[in-house]
């Protein structure tokens, strides 16, 4: 366990943070991957890669989380940390798009599932190749492919909602779409 923690510890966080969980459930996340991995790790026979194995309980522990913070109705708070990078005193009106920008992109990705989340991020904004996404989710390429494409229009769909609920809320308060 001690082996696998040491030699994984860097993918799992990152595999939960690109899944959606959010800084504050980050460390419970990683517990309860870390509990997973523990009580079935008698059951992993090696048919697949270990990586394949813990993204796989990854993506698990992600929807779960995510679906709990659906039911109780959370909003995740921007941690200080996040907020310090993005602060830049110089240009306000940077500051002020780029946060704009992140909190499209964040609601457009949300409206995904777990895996399809996990799937965009890794190829564009991670730049994986779709053989080791594929190697990954333990699936052959061309449904990479074509998970990819869903994805894709799905996240087009939730920008393009997006879009139309600012250019309603901007004609409801007098201003220009």
């Amino acid at each position: 366990m001690a082996a696998i923690y040491t030699a994984h510890v860097q993918f799992l966080w990152k595999s939960l943070y690109r899944m959606g969980v959010g800084e504050a459930d980050l460390p419970d996340a990683m517990q309860e991957v870390l509990l997973v991995v523990h009580r079935r790790l008698r059951t992993y026979d090696g048919s697949s890669k270990l990586t394949t194995w813990l993204f796989g309980i990854c993506l698990r522990v992600a929807g779960g989380i995510r679906r709990s913070r659906r039911r109780r109705r959370e909003a995740p708070m921007e941690s200080e940390e996040h907020r310090i990078v993005l602060v830049d005193e110089n240009h306000p009106e940077r500051l002020m798009t780029r946060r704009d920008a992140q909190r499209r992109l964040d609601t457009a990705l949300d409206s995904l599932g777990p895996e399809r989340r996990a799937l965009l991020i890794l190829f564009e904004i991670e730049g994986l190749p779709c053989a080791q996404i594929a190697e990954l989710l333990g699936v052959p390429v061309g449904t990479v492919h074509s998970r990819l494409a869903v994805a894709r229009a799905q996240f087009q769909r939730a920008l393009s909602r997006l879009d139309a609920d600012e250019q309603h809320r901007l004609r409801a308060v007098g201003g220009r779409p």
